[in-house]
């Protein structure tokens, strides 16, 4: 699964279901949390075919949103890649390939995960693509697992794990793990540290400017 789609892996919708706590810490998270800001670490792991081992390649950055529409991924091991969302054009800067790929985000954004991230304002704005339930809480964190309506596309299923503390001053969400497994049954895992609620952040780390030399390819 190449880095852009899993910028793009970021959506999940609201279905009324089970008991556990993933679908009331979705819906605080979107509420409450407005930017946001965290180290990740991405592990991708192919399955097994003709007799050999999945191949497993790990990765790691940081990672910001602003809501709406709006986030940035900033890879930098092993490879530095940039992926940048402005709230009109999703923005992919390969460094080795000196390549930068642009697509409207509105073309590209609506049917996959980035709108529980950047763009969504409530839950209820989550429901049209797919559905959503309640997963049993585990390693303390609440879960919601999401699958798409749709079966044309290249995700199977998407489970994202909340962390949620506090009462008397309301709770304060975090987004701990999401996990991604497509229709080509490789999975994704991307665990986020140091998680900071709605942070000061500028409006410069979203903007992005193709680099002078790069080719530039529209899409």
């Amino acid at each position: 699964m190449n880095r852009l789609l899993i910028a793009l892996f970021f959506i999940v919708s609201y279905a009324t279901t089970a008991n556990s706590g993933g679908l009331k810490s979705l819906e605080n998270f979107v509420k409450t949390v407005k930017t946001g800001q965290a180290d990740f670490t991405q592990v991708v792991t192919s399955p097994a075919r003709d007799g050999q081992a999945p191949r497993v390649k790990t990765s790691s950055g940081q990672f910001e949103f602003a809501r709406p529409n709006r986030f940035r991924f900033d890879y930098v091991k092993p490879f530095v890649q940039t992926i940048v969302a402005d709230g009109q054009t999703l923005w992919l800067y390969d460094v080795d390939l000196n390549q930068v790929t642009a697509r409207k985000q509105a073309a590209v954004l609506g049917a996959t995960p980035a709108a529980l991230i950047a763009s969504a304002a409530d839950v209820q704005a989550l429901q049209a693509d797919f559905t959503l339930a309640d997963a049993p809480d585990k390693d303390g964190l609440q879960w919601v697992l999401a699958t798409p309506k749709s079966k044309d596309g290249q995700l199977q299923s998407v489970r994202v794990g909340f962390r949620s503390a506090g009462e008397a001053n309301g709770l304060t969400t975090t987004l701990e793990v999401l996990e991604i497994l497509d229709s080509f049954g490789q999975r994704s895992v991307l665990t986020f540290a140091g998680f900071k609620v709605n942070p000061a952040l500028s409006v410069s780390s979203f903007q992005f400017k193709a680099p002078a030399g790069a080719d530039v390819i529209r899409q």
